[in-house]
C-alpha cells in the first residue's frame, strides 16, 4: 500500500503520460548528482525482442558469474520487475524508499511517470558502479528518458516494425521515421543489429547508422546461425563457431534474439566462455513472451487443452506468433484484448488458420479498447464473439481434444492473466 501511494503521487506530476523531451529527466538527474554519467551500459532499442534479448544476455552473464543491473518497461505483474540491481529484483520496501527520496529531490517539479522512474533507476544503479547496466529504451529512443547517457559498451538494435504510430505526425507514420527515431542517436561504441523482418528495414538501419563511428555487427554479415535436424544450433561470428543447444524459450524467432545476445557478449570481451553461453541460453527466465501456462486457476478451466500466453501487440509480433502457431497441427483459438491505440485490423490480419476469436476487456486499463468495440472492428472474421473476461472466454470456448488456446494482444492483458492464474 505504501508503494502504491507513492506511485499514485508520481503519476500526477505531469498531465501527460508521455511528453517526448529530455529536459526534465536531465534536470532531475543533475539534482541527483548525474548518476547516469558514472555507469557502464548496454542499451537496447527496437520494436520487438528487446525483453527476450535482455533476458538472454542476463542469463549468459549469470552463468559467467557476472551479475548485472537491468531497467525495462513496461512491467507485467508488478513494477519491481523494472528495477533489477546486482541480478536481484528490488523489494517493495527498497523501491518505496528509493522513489520517496527521488520524489523529495524532484520537489514537485513537472515530470512524467516514466522519466522519474528512469531517474530513480540511474540513482540507485550508481550504488552498483561495477555492474553492467542493460537499459531498454521505451517508446522511441531519440527522446526517450533513457537516452541521457554519454558512453556505453554496446547498442543493440532488435527487430524494428510499425508500432506506437499515434505518437508520430500523420505524414511520418512510416518505417523510415521509426528507424530514424530508434537508431539516429546511438552512441559511438559497438552496434549489434538483430535479424530484421525485411531487407527494406535493414537497409534503412544501415543508412541511418552509416556515419556512426561504432563497430557494426549485423546479422548475416557478421554473425549467423543455422538449425540442425537433431535440434542443435550452429552459431558463427568472427570469434568462431559454436554448437549450441536450443534455448529454453519457445519459437524460432527467439533464437534470433539469443543470437543477438551471443554476438553482444562475445564482442564485449569480458570473460564469457563458450560453456557459459551454452548453459545460459538454456536457463533464460521469460514471462508473457510465448509462455505456456501449465498450471493455475485458468489452466484448470482449459483441462487438457494447451494454454499459451503471448504479449505481442503489433503486426510484427503477430506475424512471428502466427509462424509459431502454424507449427501445430490442430485447431487454434485466439482470446484477444488490446489497447485502443494499436492497429487492430493489421494485427489480426497476420494470423491464418484460426478457428475462433474471442475478444475481451482488459480490466483496470482506461486506454484499452473494449472487447465489444474490438469485435465490431474485426467483425469480418468468422467465428468471432465477445466475452467480458478471460474466465468467461475460456468457459465459453469448449474446445475439442488437442485444440490450442492462445491469449494475446497486449502485455497488460498478459499481466492480468498471470495475476488471475
Amino acid at each position: 500500500m505504501k508503494l502504491q501511494t507513492i506511485l499514485n503521487r508520481l503519476q500526477k506530476l505531469h498531465p501527460k503520460e508521455i511528453d517526448l523531451s529530455l529536459d526534465r529527466v536531465k534536470n532531475l538527474c543533475k539534482k541527483l548528482g548525474d548518476p547516469q554519467k558514472k555507469l557502464k551500459y548496454i542499451s537496447v532499442v527496437g520494436t520487438n525482442g528487446k525483453y527476450s534479448t535482455i533476458q538472454a544476455i542476463r542469463s549468459i552473464l549469470k552463468s559467467s558469474i557476472i551479475n548485472c543491473n537491468i531497467y525495462t518497461s513496461p512491467h507485467i505483474q508488478k513494477i519491481n520487475e523494472r528495477f533489477v540491481f546486482n541480478d536481484v529484483e528490488i523489494s517493495d520496501d527498497d523501491l518505496s524508499t528509493l522513489l520517496k527520496e527521488v520524489e523529495n529531490v524532484n520537489n514537485g517539479e513537472q515530470i512524467t511517470y516514466f522519466e522519474i522512474l528512469t531517474a530513480a533507476y540511474f540513482y540507485h544503479a550508481s550504488k552498483f558502479k561495477d555492474k553492467i547496466n542493460i537499459i531498454e529504451s521505451g517508446l522511441f529512443h531519440r527522446f526517450d528518458a533513457t537516452n541521457i547517457i554519454h558512453t556505453n559498451l554496446s547498442s543493440i538494435v532488435t527487430s524494428i516494425g510499425l508500432d506506437h504510430l499515434d505518437w508520430l505526425p500523420k505524414n511520418e507514420q512510416n518505417i523510415e521515421k521509426i528507424v530514424y527515431e530508434k537508431t539516429s542517436s546511438l552512441l559511438n561504441s559497438t552496434i549489434v543489429v538483430s535479424k530484421q523482418s525485411s531487407n527494406e528495414t535493414l537497409n534503412l538501419i544501415r543508412k541511418t547508422i552509416k556515419n556512426n563511428q561504432s563497430k557494426k555487427i549485423i546479422y548475416k554479415d557478421d554473425f549467423n546461425y543455422s538449425l540442425s535436424e537433431n535440434g542443435f544450433i550452429y552459431y558463427e561470428d568472427e570469434y568462431g563457431g559454436l554448437k549450441l543447444p536450443k534455448p529454453n524459450i519457445l519459437g524460432n524467432f527467439q533464437i534470433d534474439n539469443c543470437a543477438t545476445a551471443i554476438a553482444t557478449v562475445r564482442n564485449l570481451q569480458i570473460g564469457v566462455k563458450d560453456e557459459n553461453i551454452k548453459e545460459g541460453i538454456t536457463k533464460i527466465k521469460s514471462i508473457a513472451r510465448l509462455q505456456e501456462i501449465k498450471s493455475g486457476k485458468l489452466k484448470k478451466i482449459c483441462k487438457n487443452n494447451k494454454l499459451y500466453l503471448d504479449g505481442s501487440h503489433n503486426p510484427l509480433g503477430a506475424k512471428v506468433l502466427n509462424e509459431y502457431l502454424n507449427t501445430f497441427d490442430c485447431k487454434k483459438h485466439l482470446i484477444l484484448g488490446m489497447m485502443s491505440n494499436k492497429d487492430h485490423e493489421e494485427y489480426i490480419s497476420q494470423f491464418n488458420n484460426i478457428s475462433s476469436i474471442t475478444t475481451i476487456d482488459i480490466p483496470n486499463q482506461p486506454n484499452a479498447i473494449s472487447g465489444e468495440d474490438l469485435k465490431k472492428k474485426l467483425n469480418k472474421y468468422p467465428n468471432i464473439i465477445y466475452k467480458k473476461s478471460i474466465e468467461e472466454a475460456l468457459k465459453t470456448l469448449n474446445p475439442e481434444k488437442d485444440d490450442l488456446i492462445m491469449i494475446t494482444g497486449s502485455l497488460y492483458l498478459a499481466g492480468e492473466l498471470l495475476n488471475r492464474n
